[in-house]
């Protein structure tokens, strides 16, 4: 039998429903059903229908796309989402993930104005993780900067890989804002690499989420790294679309995104040395 020449890891794509705004969590189940993504990761955020389990349970029946990761609403536009207290907000990302069949919460690690949960914020996601067979995936994040100044606004770090995680996601939106190095980052990050927020990004002070090839990341090599070490995580297309000019427009960045993400995940696997004759 002929050895393959491609390797394509387990990995599914899938498509957050924030790739869409700013329409609805709805027109993402829409939008993810017509171009063949694998599943969807839900933004918990100020639409009605991204908080609603039920409504979330129907649409995904319907368009025959399953949820396959929860992002918990850990932004400033979603302080008050699903409550004021974060360890709820937690709480309720997981049992949402639960109920819904998904196997990932996103989290972001805390602000740091938000002084008690940084600090129990690493033993209580191990705590939260051994109740529970869903991933808690730490997001790596950025400093904020204005002009030359730079503010760290997340503790215990934006950079995750010096906390000790069980799970993390990578964003290389947020490492380009970051400017490091997205590929030494899940070196770092190793086999609790759990997680890939595939957007892109030119170092901007932003954070530009571009369409994967648009940018200066190492889009291609992550993927291409990620079928040779047989990666059986969520690849989540998380990109910013709000300046389509129209849905058509939108739609073409989502199938672009999908394509270069399903090309570069397939990678060359490796031929067998030849054994020298006799």
């Amino acid at each position: 039998m002929a050895e393959p020449v491609v390797r394509i890891p387990d990995a599914k794509v899938a498509l957050s429903t924030a790739s869409v705004y700013p329409e609805s969590t709805a027109t993402a189940f829409e939008i993810a059903a017509r171009l063949g993504y694998d599943g969807v990761e839900v933004m918990v955020w100020t639409d009605p229908v991204s908080q609603d389990i039920e409504a979330l349970r129907r649409l995904s029946d319907y368009h025959q796309v399953p949820i396959l990761a929860v992002h918990a609403p850990c932004l400033l536009i979603t302080q008050r989402v699903w409550s004021t207290d974060p360890w709820t907000k937690l709480q309720r990302a997981q049992a949402a993930a639960e109920r819904l069949g998904a196997s990932t919460v996103v989290v972001h690690p805390p602000f740091r104005w938000q002084r008690q949960y940084a600090k129990d914020f690493v033993t209580g996601i191990w705590r939260m993780a051994d109740e529970t067979d869903v991933r808690f995936a730490v997001e790596n994040m950025y400093p904020w900067r204005y002009k030359d100044r730079e503010m760290l606004a997340y503790a215990p770090e934006w950079d995750v890989t010096k906390g000790d995680y069980r799970h993390f996601t990578v964003d290389l939106s947020h490492t380009a804002t970051a400017r490091t190095d997205a590929l030494a980052m899940i070196d770092r990050m190793g086999d609790r690499l759990g997680h890939v927020h595939l957007a892109d990004g030119k170092g901007s002070a932003k954070d530009e989420h571009l369409v994967p090839g648009r940018g200066t990341q190492p889009c291609a090599e992550l993927l291409e790294r990620l079928a040779l070490t047989g990666f059986d995580g969520h690849v989540v297309i998380e990109v910013n679309t709000r300046r389509a000019m129209s849905a058509a427009e939108r739609e073409a960045d989502l199938a672009e995104a999908l394509a270069f993400t399903r090309l570069h995940l397939a990678s060359a696997a490796p031929r067998p040395s030849r054994v020298p004759r006799p």
